[in-house]
């Protein structure tokens, strides 16, 4: 287990700021004893709260590609990352760890928002690509890592749990009575609903790309059932 958080200016906000993603990684310490990074490019910011599990020594994240040019922190693991790697090596590009999380950035080169079909695993992940200015924040296919979200004044803010979002969030949270209703009825709210008014999950199987002042929700996985007969 790890942590990830991060703040998006995507229009009229302020841009994010070391001492805000500390903060967000502080209320999720926890996750990630081992080690803090951040990355911050104009309005994105991206903060890792690591659990070493994988490439001990050179495994630190946010990790990037050649050019510096792609990012990506990581909640999770990737168990195909062998295989992904020595097929990437194969199509010419090159690593600077041995870190399972390196290979999302290669394959986000290689194939573009149809990176996260060639994962197994189980994963939150957040990915900056700067020359696009597009932010995508992903989930596993069946949601075994959770991923939540926020827009507020501006600024979209994601993390691996609400609490490093109400770190930042500037204002007191609201609760959701009809999520409210779901958790005494169900155990839990349902879909992408909260506790929380306005702070919602990244849901199993999607991912949301961030861009031009949007957010744009895409279903790369679901289940399929057999029918009848």
């Amino acid at each position: 287990m790890c942590g990830l958080a991060g703040i998006y200016n995507i229009g009229g906000g302020k841009r994010p700021v070391r001492a805000e993603l500390s903060s967000m990684l502080g209320m999720i310490a926890h996750r990630g004893p081992d080690g803090r990074g951040y990355q911050i490019d104009g309005d994105i910011g991206l903060a890792h709260a690591r659990l070493s599990i994988v490439d001990l020594e050179s495994g630190a994240q946010p990790i990037h590609n050649e050019d510096k040019s792609v990012w990506v922190v990581l909640n999770g693991e990737v168990f195909n990352y062998v295989e992904l790697r020595r097929s990437l090596e194969r199509q010419g590009h090159t690593f600077y760890t041995q870190s399972d999380t390196e290979v999302i950035v290669h394959l986000y080169e290689q194939y573009g928002e149809g990176f996260v079909t060639h994962l197994n695993g189980q994963f939150a992940i957040a990915l900056w690509d700067h020359n696009r200015q597009t932010l995508l924040l992903v989930r596993d296919r069946v949601g075994i890592q959770p991923l939540f979200y926020c827009v507020s004044e501006g600024r979209l803010l994601f993390g691996s749990e609400v609490k490093a979002i109400l770190a930042v969030l500037g204002k007191r949270p609201t609760l959701d009575p009809a999520a409210l209703d779901q958790i005494f009825t169900f155990w839990a709210p349902v879909g992408a609903t909260t506790i929380f008014q306005d702070i919602s999950l990244v849901l199993p199987g999607e991912m949301l790309i961030v861009g031009s002042g949007k957010i744009t929700k895409r279903t790369y996985w679901q289940w399929t059932f057999p029918t009848d007969g």
